[in-house]
């Protein structure tokens, strides 16, 4: 059998106090419970490891070396047992996250940073997805919590509000449209330059377009907002981009920005989790810090 930890813990009280009976009392244990202890740990090991005298106890030199791992050990399960608490408490464990370029590129960032700073000991896993996809993976159990756009479908998932993201015209400089704010009908007779096809923001210009019974005149197509910009500022087209990342090249890059009228163009982020009351608990903790953000 292996010693357990009560008992060497009281042996070390024993070390310490140089008496079974103060060790007993400081340990809440019976005299005789203790007594009966220390000759279970002499019986395991086969070796005397206290001197009994009339002042009390003394280590023999195994009781010496048995003093030096039970400290060793106790130390080790204090720090065992701290981890574990951590753990229960939310305050360690790997969260999975997947986010649009949206949240990306405006706000998720800065609030992560915050998080992190709160939460050291909790790690992150982030991943840029479209929403439908992200829909999936939180579905499938592949991601904790998700950042999805309003419209996305989520069926049999909880969406908690998180941030307004909204849209805005990324023209050139010397370009025609002079406005401070427009109608997105009134720029359809525009070359634009545009993300891929599955994106939420080319979908809802597609339909937009549709709707004002006008052709979208899509030059060009391609993957992030970075592009989409330097395609602008070379001339091939303007843009609609939320207005937040926009904002982030616009100057540099010599374009400007133009405040879309349409209702459409203020759209809501959620947080996208299966459940909120049975994420792991740094997955909740996390969702808590996005949710309080909007």
């Amino acid at each position: 059998m292996r010693p357990d930890p009560t008992s060497l813990a009281l042996f070390v009280r024993i070390a310490e106090t140089k008496s079974i009976t103060k060790a007993a009392h400081a340990c809440h244990i019976a005299l005789a419970a203790a007594s009966r202890r220390v000759t279970q740990l002499e019986d395991q090991f086969n070796v005397q490891l206290l001197y009994r005298t009339a002042r009390g106890v003394e280590l023999t030199p195994p009781g010496t070396a048995l003093l030096q791992h039970a400290r060793i050990l106790m130390s080790q399960l204090d720090e065992m047992r701290a981890e574990i608490t951590d753990y229960s408490k939310g305050a360690k464990g790997t969260v999975r996250i997947q986010a649009n370029a949206s949240a990306l590129a405006q706000y998720l960032p800065d609030d992560l940073a915050t998080f992190a700073a709160a939460h050291p000991a909790i790690k992150m896993s982030l991943s840029e997805e479209r929403s439908g996809a992200i829909v999936q993976a939180i579905q499938s159990g592949a991601a904790d919590v998700g950042i999805v756009m309003e419209g996305a479908e989520a069926p049999g998932l909880e969406l908690l509000a998180y941030r307004t993201d909204t849209l805005c015209a990324v023209v050139p400089k010397k370009h025609p449209v002079r406005a401070r704010s427009v109608a997105f009908a009134d720029l359809l007779g525009h070359d634009f330059v545009g993300l891929e096809s599955n994106t939420v923001i080319s979908q809802i210009m597609l339909d937009q377009a549709s709707r004002a019974g006008k052709p979208l005149k899509l030059r060009v197509q391609v993957k992030s907002f970075d592009v989409v910009a330097k395609m602008i500022q070379a001339g091939l087209g303007i843009g609609i981009l939320p207005d937040a990342a926009a904002r982030a090249f616009a100057a540099p890059m010599g374009l400007r920005l133009v405040k879309l009228t349409d209702p459409w163009a203020t759209r809501k982020m959620y947080v996208c989790v299966r459940g909120k009351a049975s994420l792991p608990a740094p997955a909740k903790l996390l969702v808590e810090h996005l949710a309080k953000n909007q």
